[in-house]
């Protein structure tokens, strides 16, 4: 899935001592406390960077829905399953004067680059190796392109969001999913529920995949509220967000959102 180019820069090892952090940390920690730690990071896809980025975390339209070129797919380590979907990093190039340029970017975390066991080097997504599969046009912004692999350091930070968290409705007539999306904060979403009317009790939903979350029930033909609690803790709901008469397909966006 990575592209590595036809020249392989050197990897020196980082020179720059960085306190060692776990940069998917979950629970209750500031992203003021993370600090900068190493990784490496290359590019995938066109150049425009329309290729469906958003696929292992549910999102199906990167720029439809905000994220826009900004991205990365993310290795195993980084990955945790999914649950780093949303999340948001700082990237830059270093230690590679022929290969960096100056400068830091953001992205969010909207992909899987999947492991390759069958190979035994150049497996940049494998554990326990932490690795950025950049779109291209972002990539191209710390990076030449002839560099193919270069040294990072990255560290986690806020993502900027406008507007309210955004979520896109699917299922059928048995079973309700739904793609959280928009989050700012953390990014991150950690768990959901969602209440119907006439109920005092939330239901907990289950993650399907990345950013989606599922409910073993049909929810058409009711108006709904989510309980939306993200990585770090923090909780927001939004109250009657799905009008009744909601289809499958269909976004909606609440009123609040993380600071």
């Amino acid at each position: 899935m990575a592209f590595h180019g036809m020249l392989l820069y050197g990897l020196v090892a980082i020179s720059v001592v960085f306190g060692v952090v776990n940069a998917i940390r979950s629970d209750h920690i500031s992203l003021t406390e993370l600090e900068w730690e190493p990784a490496h990071a290359t590019f995938y896809g066109p150049s425009d960077a329309r290729d469906g980025m958003g696929a292992a975390c549910g999102y199906t339209n990167v720029f439809d829905q905000g994220y826009g070129e900004e991205t990365a797919a993310l290795s195993t380590a980084l990955f945790n399953d999914g649950a780093a979907c949303g999340a948001c990093f700082d990237i830059t190039c270093v230690n590679a004067p022929q290969a960096c340029k100056k400068g830091t970017i953001r992205v969010t975390a909207t992909n899987f680059c999947p492991p390759d066991y069958t190979k035994t080097q150049d497996i940049w997504c494998n554990p326990p190796q932490k690795h950025f599969d950049l779109a291209k046009p972002i990539y191209l912004k710390i990076a030449e392109y002839k560099a193919g692999v270069v040294p990072v350091m990255y560290r986690r930070v806020k993502c900027g969001k406008k507007g309210g968290v955004k979520f896109v409705m699917g299922g059928n007539n048995y079973w309700t999913i739904v793609l959280v999306y928009n989050v700012g904060g953390v990014g991150d979403v950690k768990s959901v529920r969602v209440r119907s009317p006439g109920s005092s009790d939330w239901t907990r939903m289950s993650r399907n995949w990345g950013q989606n979350w599922q409910v073993t029930q049909s929810l058409l033909g009711q108006s709904l509220s989510f309980e939306v609690t993200a990585s770090d803790g923090s909780v927001i709901q939004e109250i009657d967000v799905i009008s009744a008469n909601w289809q499958f397909g269909m976004s909606f966006e609440g009123k609040n959102n993380f600071n």
